[in-house]
């Protein structure tokens, strides 16, 4: 039987905060369904401001290529039937859904998805790691790197990886053939000291 499709995203922004104003300005998202990538869905956003130097050298989003891209409301309608109803995954999620919140907002939607954080689940299920950046796990797990950094697409897809990655070792901890959404989600906000007994009870149950 199928698991429910996830959505793995990222947000490029113009600063850290969307309760001061900042603004994203390049949305890049996969649709996972049954451990594969099968859908993706990319643009950059023009929010009518301009970005700071940092942010054009960090990202290599530059103002001009932010001038001729789709109009922020219109990218934000299109990514919201992109996701649907299916369940989140971000790297440091509590920095993309503020974002994703303040942006739907301005459109009159409302986020009312699942929300899970790879970072934190990475925090529990890699504690040897050198630490859990994105880049840091991808090298540590060798996993695939698609694309640049810092560019959205390519975290989300990079992200997605580690995800599917950290589905599979866990399931191979268990002796499960599939962990699902709500263990991962949950698994991230257990303390690091219950992790092996949250995994052993969820190996018993499963």
């Amino acid at each position: 039987m199928n698991q429910p499709s996830i959505i793995v995203l990222d947000f490029e922004t113009s600063g850290m905060a969307p309760d001061r104003g900042d603004r994203v300005i390049e949305v890049g998202a996969v649709r996972i369904s049954d451990g594969q990538i099968v859908e993706r869905f990319q643009s950059l956003v023009n929010s009518g401001l301009l970005v700071s130097p940092f942010i054009e050298s960090y990202t290599g989003i530059t103002n001009a290529m932010l001038r001729s891209a789709p109009d922020s409301r219109e990218v934000m309608r299109a990514f919201a039937r992109f996701v649907g109803n299916n369940s989140l995954v971000a790297h440091n999620a509590s920095f993309d859904s503020r974002f994703l919140a303040a942006e739907w907002a301005r459109v009159g939607l409302a986020c009312v998805q699942e929300f899970a954080c790879s970072m934190l689940v990475a925090r529990r299920v890699y504690p040897d790691a050198p630490n859990h950046k994105l880049e840091t796990l991808v090298r540590y797990k060798n996993l695939p790197v698609e694309g640049s950094f810092h560019r959205a697409l390519a975290d989300a897809e990079m992200t997605a990886h580690l995800w599917l990655g950290m589905e599979r070792d866990i399931g191979q901890s268990c002796g499960v053939e599939r962990v699902p959404f709500s263990i991962m989600k949950a698994l991230g906000s257990v303390k690091l000291k219950r992790v092996s007994d949250f995994l052993g009870e969820f190996a018993a149950g499963g």
